[in-house]
């Protein structure tokens, strides 16, 4: 889920306009909807801040916007492949939030880090010990 989207869900959960929205956190109507319309980001990240006081969420989960990769580093993983993921995720969220980088340009490399995470999980299998692998390790080292 975008920040777009998860701004205009968090919003409307707590019955705001994007108007109640712009005042609480000190930015304009104008900003609210480009935000909204995943148009534009946050270039402070004091807002990101106001944001996730308002909203009582964490400030990752504003930052993030991949849930699913973290979803399946767990389903593959575990608790710890989730806790890399979401540290991977949340480090390259703060990178992004200065809004250096054009939208297309953010998901490139997004796909690529995601993409490098995984090819290092599978290279690393080899050097997992023998009996904390699961079956479907074992069946894919024997192929």
């Amino acid at each position: 889920m975008r920040f777009g989207e998860k701004l205009r869900d968090l919003r409307k959960g707590k019955d705001m306009t994007q108007t109640d929205l712009a005042k609480e956190i000190g930015v304009s109507l104008r900003t609210i909807i480009s935000y909204e319309n995943s148009n534009s980001y946050p270039k402070k990240r004091e807002v990101y801040s106001k944001l996730a006081t308002l909203f009582n969420v964490d400030i990752n989960y504003l930052l993030t916007e991949d849930e699913e990769f973290i979803t399946k580093a767990k389903t593959k993983y575990g608790n710890r492949g989730a806790r890399q993921a979401e540290d991977l995720v949340a480090e390259i969220g703060g990178l992004f939030a200065g809004g250096e980088l054009s939208e297309a340009d953010k998901d490139a490399v997004m796909r690529s880090l995601q993409q490098a995470y995984w090819d290092a999980k599978e290279e690393n299998k080899k050097y997992t010990p023998k009996k904390y692998r699961t079956d479907d390790d074992n069946n894919n080292n024997n192929n």
